[in-house]
């Protein structure tokens, strides 16, 4: 829903809290990211309301505006939010709860990926990260430059998967990747480091970086109990590996 004027997003958090309905306002995106709003950032509001309201904000429900986008839920449905939208509210900002706490603990819930969810993610993620960082490699080796770098790209993806399932965390957004890392960095990775080496292979298919990296990640792999995906490649790890003519 396009809002025809812009209403501005003090005065609807104003309005929200007046709302005996509203039960919650969480606020999500670059604004609950210090230091990452532009003067180009809305405000991205989920507004929590209770089961059964009849409050007239239900009819705000995806509502837009230069200054401002709003998602009306009930405590149920914002319970039940995940997949795409997991890391937008593990690092979302609860400026409202008036259910005892059910609201703040459910954003603290998206942050940390339960032990048999991670279990499943990451060796799916470590296949599919070996097998473009193997076509990647094929691709550089056999004159195709253009089928290297964008295997090489999709590898990126699929690594920070893992890398992150790996650690119990999900994924944040490519847009605040370095804000993640800066301020929650990965066990045994220099962030510096990592996001200059993902910078080179996303650029430029970098063979040897590629192969250097993914040296890292085996280890890593194979030190969480992920030994058999990674030995399914056979006599394929030789070109997946560093090698000394690496460059």
């Amino acid at each position: 829903m396009s809002a025809p004027h812009p209403m501005s997003y003090e005065a609807f958090v104003a309005r929200a809290t007046d709302d005996p309905d509203v039960v919650g306002l969480v606020l999500k995106g670059s604004h609950a990211h210090e230091g990452m709003a532009t003067r180009y950032s809305d405000h991205d509001l989920y507004v929590v309301i209770a089961e059964g309201a009849a409050t007239g904000l239900a009819a705000l429900d995806g509502f837009r505006s230069a200054r401002l986008d709003l998602v009306v839920v009930t405590a149920a449905e914002f319970d039940r939010l995940g997949d795409w939208e997991r890391y937008a509210i593990a690092r979302a900002r609860v400026l409202l709860d008036r259910l005892g706490g059910r609201i703040t603990r459910t954003v603290a819930a998206q942050g940390r990926l339960g032990v048999a969810e991670a279990s499943r993610v990451a060796p799916a993620r470590l296949a599919a990260y070996a097998n473009a960082h193997y076509r990647s490699l094929k691709n550089a080796r056999d004159g195709n430059p253009l089928a290297a770098r964008l295997d090489a790209a999709d590898s990126v993806g699929f690594l920070l998967d893992l890398l992150f399932a790996l650690d119990r965390r999900p994924r944040p957004y490519n847009k605040y990747l370095a804000w993640e890392l800066d301020r929650f960095p990965l066990p045994g990775w220099d962030t510096r480091g990592l996001l200059a080496t993902l910078g080179r292979i996303t650029g430029a298919a970098h063979v040897g970086a590629q192969r250097e990296l993914f040296g890292r990640v085996e280890a890593l792999a194979r030190a969480a109990g992920h030994a058999a995906t990674l030995d399914a490649w056979g006599g394929g790890l030789e070109l997946m590996r560093p090698s000394e003519d690496s460059h």
